[in-house]
């Protein structure tokens, strides 16, 4: 193991900051009516609670969650907030290129529509409109920065080229070569405070929370649908499912998404010298370039969250706390980390967790319904989902709601992204594709045969 990670604790930063005054989690027993039931306690089950409530005020509303509030990916995530709805300009285009500029609009709206939620209602979740910079650390990525500065540009995205000096007056890594500073397009937040004001928001205009209330059976019965915990039963007349990597109840779904784990550190905090040797002094969140990315943000706190780059998926969908300690990731992380910053050689990480990511073939936010429109779905934001889930809950109630409107007319709604096979050929196929990223990262980006075929067929696996 990594000397760094010799006193770091399996905790998730985000919630260990926060404070323990909220009351015990509170199961569903007996039998309850409601109007609708949010099968889901993350950031778009929450999302979907606060909306439907401010749009109808008298509507009664449900959330079950299996675990607790924010348990999932919503509090295990980086706090990167981005505006994008596609994974990217780039992904975008690739799928729908008539509908970007709608989508780019969409997303633009969503972000702004986030920032207001948060000051409307008082959330502090440590917002900061930093924007995020994609650094190439190989010359080949230097090419695919100037690509991607034209295409953002032709969307009117605020963007900046920083070749190697000027990248590195905004972060000083040795590696950097280049960097692209996105300014507008991403927000840096606390998810954990996010998670919390969101629930304490929904709370106070009446909408319910059950917690360690896993769903294990949803039927039609009349005109109603029936969602059955294991103690108890809700009856609804729309369900929205919110479950994004975990058991979605529908079978259905599981054909559209995988869990992939993705691993985080954060480090102690930075001495006010260690801070000044980063230059970090606008605070951006950075990513690299390469197929296998780190992530990585200053904390409120001056502490550095660093994750990313060696993402798995375990077989048959596995998950749970069997899987979520990987040392030997972890201290492959903290490597790279000291070859990122050498100047902060003996810093200590005092947290390290893991958590599945929600990931489609095309690398974003998939809907569906069901039970004659009656359950609506929103799931597989593929690492995106802190801004994201937001607009994904509005699309699942226009859905459940059987609203018609310009997001429910998009092709990246009505159409379902190419499914995952089954086992064994899903585990085979990640492994495979997992394989030839890394080798394309080796050979300067060429994509090799595999990957074309994917990209013919716009399909593939991502974090």
């Amino acid at each position: 193991m990594h000397p760094s990670l010799a006193k770091t604790k399996q905790a998730v930063f985000w919630v260990d900051q926060l404070d323990s005054t909220t009351e015990e989690p509170f199961a569903l027993t007996g039998s309850k009516e409601t109007d609708l039931v949010i099968i889901g306690g993350g950031f778009t089950g929450l999302w979907t609670a606060l909306l439907a409530s401010e749009a109808n005020p008298g509507r009664r509303i449900v959330i079950l969650e299996s675990e607790t509030v924010g348990y999932g990916a919503s509090s295990r995530n980086g706090g990167f907030c981005d505006a994008s709805l596609t994974h990217g300009l780039e992904n975008g285009v690739s799928h729908w290129p008539e509908e970007m500029p709608t989508l780019v609009r969409l997303g633009r709206e969503n972000l702004n529509g986030i920032i207001e939620t948060t000051e409307r209602h008082n959330i502090g979740c440590d917002v900061e409109k930093t924007g995020e910079i994609n650094v190439a650390t190989e010359q080949w990525q230097v090419e695919q920065l100037l690509e991607s500065t034209n295409l953002a540009k032709s969307f009117g995205e605020d963007i900046q080229f920083l070749d190697s000096n000027a990248v590195k007056e905004q972060v000083n890594s040795p590696t950097y070569l280049a960097g692209l500073w996105n300014r507008d397009g991403a927000l840096m937040l606390d998810p954990g405070k996010l998670v919390r004001g969101l629930q304490d928001t929904v709370t106070s205009l009446g909408v319910a929370i059950f917690e360690k209330s896993p769903v294990v059976d949803l039927t039609k019965s009349g005109n109603k649908i029936v969602v059955s915990t294991q103690n108890g039963q809700v009856s609804a007349d729309r369900v929205v499912i919110a479950t994004n990597a975990f058991n979605p109840v529908l079978k259905k779904i599981r054909r559209y998404v995988i869990p992939v784990y993705d691993h985080v550190l954060v480090s102690e905090p930075l001495s006010s010298s260690q801070l000044q040797s980063l230059n970090w002094s606008n605070r951006q969140g950075v990513g690299d370039s390469g197929n296998q990315f780190h992530y990585y943000r200053l904390t409120k706190s001056n502490r550095v969250l660093w994750g990313g780059y060696d993402a798995h998926y375990y077989f048959g969908n596995r998950m749970g706390s069997e899987v979520e300690n990987n040392d030997q990731t972890f201290s492959m992380l903290a490597e790279h980390f000291f070859e990122t910053f050498p100047q902060l050689e003996g810093l200590s990480f005092t947290h390290k967790w893991s958590g599945p990511i929600g990931t489609t073939t095309r690398f974003s936010c998939t809907w569906g319904s069901s039970h004659q429109g009656q359950v609506a779905w929103a799931v597989g934001y593929t690492g995106l989902g802190v801004g994201a889930s937001r607009f994904g809950a509005q699309v699942a109630l226009d859905l459940v709601d059987g609203i018609d409107t310009e997001r429910t007319e998009l092709e990246m709604v009505r159409k379902q992204p190419f499914p995952f096979p089954p086992e064994p050929f899903r585990w085979l196929g990640v492994q495979i594709t997992s394989s030839m990223m890394k080798r394309s990262d080796r050979n300067e980006g060429r994509r090799g045969l595999w990957l074309k075929l994917l990209d013919r067929f716009g399909i593939g696996f991502d974090s």
